[in-house]
């Protein structure tokens, strides 16, 4: 007998999560969570501070990596994605960064109707409990727990000092009413753990008895009866077996998975398909197209103050942090220690803010390899809408084949200048008064690289994902060629099959993908169940009273 569910979500990431809590609040509706990791049981994953440690095992980590980059010098870049309960969200940098107002009002304008600001604030709201949010903006009795650090380092109140002294502005909550600014980070962190979307979602949805979970799952196709999605083929340790969907079947499996899935099933660009020699079952050109990322640029300065997180860079303080954490859930592992932030506009013209920063008292890199030698702090940096697009495609008709992924990495020539701005802004912060007793020399760029000639090779050789992959089945109206699914998340070409979770973005967001994604999760569940979305919200976002002549 093939099991039955009305609903079978493939991938238990943050979309997908999100999605399993919300379909099962009915006793009476039974839904399957196919997932190919594992379990999210240990310390690498729960305790914050080890957060580079999940990136990078292939337990935990699919281990996809782009095609050679041909405008990074010909380098192939790492793109981890979560293969564990709670998908990227379990190991990720657990920044939490709704996006801008103005993205959304975007999406909107690019064919994603229901979409606009004044619609997914409510989902926001609806999604988070936040600790020391602006009242009236944020939520307050959510799944998902979104905390701030204890700035336990100088450096992070330097960092917003300078930008103020620079002429930014400071803004209270970034994820409030005003974005652009100086701020305070937050993180998905609750009581010193990582509140990924498994801790936030899945594990309370497995308690209602009408969830099921199985774990290492590799989906190998959607079923489909005519046009009609009708199950999801998977395997588990060589054994093929089937479940059917009675109502729909929803892919949450990541912008490079459920792109990959789609094509897999018969869905995407026929010419493609048919040099893998899979049958056509919807024409769609825009599956695995659009494909959008962040990168970014560590610009690290040398301390002359033995106050940063290099002092723990040594088996025994890791050890100690490690115990601390263990025993009472805080103290320097309980946080990401992306603490400070802020979200700026390049120039003058600019509507709302085009870069973002993550302030990190410590000098090394994000999979925490290599230190800088002795003590530094950086900022991450990097601009936050390039007109770069890539794709991903099929390398063979074999589920088990990994994807080419091409992002096509500043393709555009806007994105080169840009970048240069970026950097050059940093400067000037890292050079303002509130960071004269740290400052030590400039460790990468470092003083010599001044030119566009000499900053384009910097970015060429050191510019690096900020683990951002979307867009990659647009989301878009009916009618859009190009777009795969429309704005209630239905696979255009085909019924009974929707697409949720980053992959549908149109355009890339402001920040870190994460919040995003458990939003398009939590609006998706209400488009599937047939319930009339959220009222519209009336507030209105901050914007720049100046915005067209002035660039702070």
């Amino acid at each position: 007998m093939t099991p039955e569910f009305d609903f079978i979500i493939v991938g238990a990431g943050s979309a997908g999560c999100a999605l399993a809590y919300r379909l099962s609040e009915n006793p009476d509706t039974r839904v399957l969570v196919l997932e190919f990791g594992g379990t999210d049981a240990g310390p690498f994953i729960q305790m914050p501070a080890a957060l580079s440690y999940p990136m990078n095992m292939s337990r935990y980590d699919w281990g996809y990596e782009s095609e050679p980059e041909p405008h990074l010098g010909g380098r192939r870049l790492a793109t981890p994605r979560g293969k564990v309960i709670g998908g990227s969200s379990s190991i990720n940098g657990m920044v939490y960064v709704r996006g801008h107002a103005c993205d959304f009002d975007t999406w909107e304008d690019m064919g994603a109707a229901g979409w606009g600001y004044r619609h997914v604030l409510p989902y926001y709201q609806r999604l988070e409990t936040s600790h020391g949010g602006q009242a009236g903006w944020r939520g307050t009795s959510g799944p998902l727990h979104v905390t701030r650090g204890t700035k336990w380092n100088p450096l992070y109140d330097a960092f917003k000092s300078a930008g103020e002294q620079a002429g930014y502005g400071v803004t209270p909550d970034y994820n409030g009413e005003r974005q652009e600014g100086f701020s305070d980070m937050e993180m998905t962190v609750h009581k010193g753990r990582r509140w990924s979307a498994a801790n936030a979602y899945l594990k309370p949805a497995l308690k209602r008895g009408n969830v099921e979970l199985i774990k290492g799952a590799l989906v190998r196709r959607v079923l489909f009866e005519g046009k009609r999605a009708t199950g999801v083929e998977f395997e588990i340790g060589g054994e093929i077996l089937t479940a059917k969907a009675r109502r729909e079947v929803v892919l949450a499996a990541s912008s490079i998975n459920s792109p990959k899935i789609l094509m897999q099933s018969g869905v995407g660009a026929a010419s493609h398909l048919a040099e893998h020699g899979i049958e056509v079952i919807a024409d769609r050109s825009g599956v695995g197209a659009n494909l959008q990322d962040h990168l970014e640029l560590y610009i690290q300065q040398a301390c002359i103050q033995p106050i940063t997180l290099y002092k723990h860079w040594n088996i025994f303080s890791k050890a100690m942090i490690g115990l601390q954490w263990l025993l009472q859930g805080k103290g320097l592992g309980a946080s990401n220690h992306f603490e400070a932030s802020a979200f700026i506009r390049s120039k003058a013209g600019i509507k709302y803010p085009d870069i973002q920063y993550h302030f990190l008292p410590f000098a090394v890199r994000y999979d925490g390899k290599a230190a800088a030698e002795g003590h530094g702090f950086q900022a991450h940096v990097g601009p936050m809408r390039s007109k770069s697009r890539g794709r991903v495609s099929l390398t063979s008709a074999d589920p088990r084949a990994k994807p080419s992924i091409l992002f096509n990495y500043m393709s555009h020539e806007d994105d080169w200048a840009d970048f240069r701005t970026a950097i050059r802004l940093t400067r000037e912060i890292f050079g303002q008064e509130a960071f004269a007793p740290y400052r030590g020399k400039e460790i990468q760029p470092g003083d010599a690289v001044q030119s566009d000639d000499e900053l384009n090779d910097f970015i060429r050789e050191h510019a690096e994902s900020a683990y951002h992959p979307s867009g990659t089945c647009r989301m878009g109206a009916a009618d859009d060629t190009m777009a795969v699914v429309d704005p209630h998340c239905r696979v255009i070409g085909v019924e009974g099959l929707r697409v949720a979770d980053s992959s549908i973005f149109p355009q890339i967001t402001n920040g870190n993908l994460n919040a995003p994604s458990i939003l398009v999760g939590e609006k998706a569940a209400d488009h599937l169940l047939g319930k009339d979305p959220l009222p519209a919200s009336n507030q209105q976002p901050w914007i720049h009273p100046d915005w067209e002549n002035s660039q702070r």
